[in-house]
């Protein structure tokens, strides 16, 4: 792999919500890159040498190596900033902030422990949990059309894809107890960007 790049280079994971998400801010942006799939266990060496923590999203900029999910789609809203994809008010960027961090501290957290157990015992505990959590923010989906904005975020980036996973790993949301977050679900689900970020194993986890 040539040290400098004409062209950005995503080495991603097909199942992973981290790798999801900057598909995600990738295909809302219109951003042509050369997207690699990396299976588990199974890294090009390009990406072992590139990034020392062998870890998926990893961003390739010509010179700049970038990896991890957050640093990567901040510097995308910020390279290409149309449309953007984060408030311009501090104080309302901030308060996105923290919503992404608890949304990766808390769903993401879930996730990534359901994936890793093996007591079958354990993991339906996990999932509980993940649905628990989930409807604990039922509320903040009627505010506005997108999560807590009138627009497009990169907190819709972010959600989106453990909303899409939740039939996958048997998490069901009552629909009575949230049904704004059902109405959220298929406006989100609809946009044409999000269709095109959904890799084949993605698009099997709702396949009828």
């Amino acid at each position: 792999m040539s040290s400098r790049r004409s062209i950005m280079t995503l080495f991603s994971a097909p199942n992973d919500p981290w790798s999801h998400r900057t598909r995600i801010v990738l295909a809302e942006k219109g951003i042509g890159i050369e997207i690699v799939s990396v299976e588990p266990g199974r890294f090009p060496e390009d990406l072992l040498d590139l990034n020392p923590y062998h870890s998926v999203p990893t961003l390739v900029d010509r010179d700049l190596v970038l990896y991890d999910s957050r640093v990567i789609i901040d510097y995308l809203d910020e390279r290409f900033p149309h449309p953007p994809l984060m408030p311009v008010d501090p104080v309302t960027r901030a308060q996105f902030r923290l919503a992404l961090y608890r949304i990766e501290r808390d769903w993401y957290g879930l996730i990534e422990q359901i994936d890793k157990e093996a007591d079958k015992k354990q993991a339906l505990r996990l999932k509980k949990m993940l649905r628990d959590t989930v409807l604990q923010s039922a509320d903040l989906f009627k505010l506005k059309p997108f999560f807590l904005s009138d627009e497009f975020s990169l907190l819709d980036a972010t959600i989106a894809p453990i909303l899409w996973r939740l039939p996958h790993y048997e998490v069901d949301v009552p629909r009575e107890q949230s049904q704004a977050m059902h109405k959220y679900e298929s406006l989100i689900f609809a946009r044409a960007a999000f269709r095109d970020s959904l890799s084949d194993v993605e698009q099997e986890m709702r396949a009828p």
